[in-house]
């Protein structure tokens, strides 16, 4: 009796914790962090198709800014009221950490404006790479919520790089963010 009390604790002590780190996406307007316009319009497209085929609501900022336009306006009150009113009070910042190393989330809590105006020095793919690492950061209402990495291993080209983005970040969307 002892045994199958403490294994059900424990099995409830794992669920809490499980639902503790998902991100509970219901909505979300995605932001690609990226230098060049290609990556950044891949990267949002993709991951808004991913969203959306997973049941959330999900739009990329290239429907809300223009082209070329840089992405720290989301953090302007008229923007966000903008936002507000399609009906999404969650972010999803995306951005590449880096290459062939193995990154851990990241523990700063920035505001949304702060991480909004950070740049980023990398492209989705450069020769000679057989890892991207790209980071998620979460905000909801303007408050960071948490952070994930994603790492796509072996990859030799650029749609490699897409290919295996949709891949591991589907599988993601429903474990820990949905």
């Amino acid at each position: 009796m002892k045994n199958l009390t403490l294994l059900l604790l424990l099995f409830v002590a794992v669920n809490v914790q499980a639902q503790k780190e998902s991100i509970q996406l219901k909505n979300a307007l995605v932001v690609g962090q990226l230098d060049k316009a290609e990556d950044r319009y891949s990267v949002e497209i993709n991951l808004t198709e991913l969203l959306t085929e997973a049941g959330v609501k999900a739009v990329p900022s290239l429907n809300i800014l223009k082209m070329g336009s840089d992405a720290s306006i989301i953090a302007t009150d008229s923007i966000q009221k903008l936002i507000a009113s399609k009906g999404i009070d969650t972010y999803i910042l995306v951005s590449v950490r880096g290459y062939d190393k193995k990154f851990k989330k990241t523990h700063r809590k920035d505001e949304l404006k702060t991480a909004l105006d950070a740049g980023n020095l990398f492209p989705i793919y450069r020769d000679e790479i057989v890892s991207v690492s790209f980071e998620f950061m979460f905000y909801r209402n303007g408050q960071f919520i948490g952070s994930d990495i994603v790492k796509c291993g072996n990859v030799s080209s650029r749609d490699t790089v897409i290919k295996r983005f949709r891949k591991s970040v589907a599988k993601r969307i429903v474990k820990k963010w949905k």
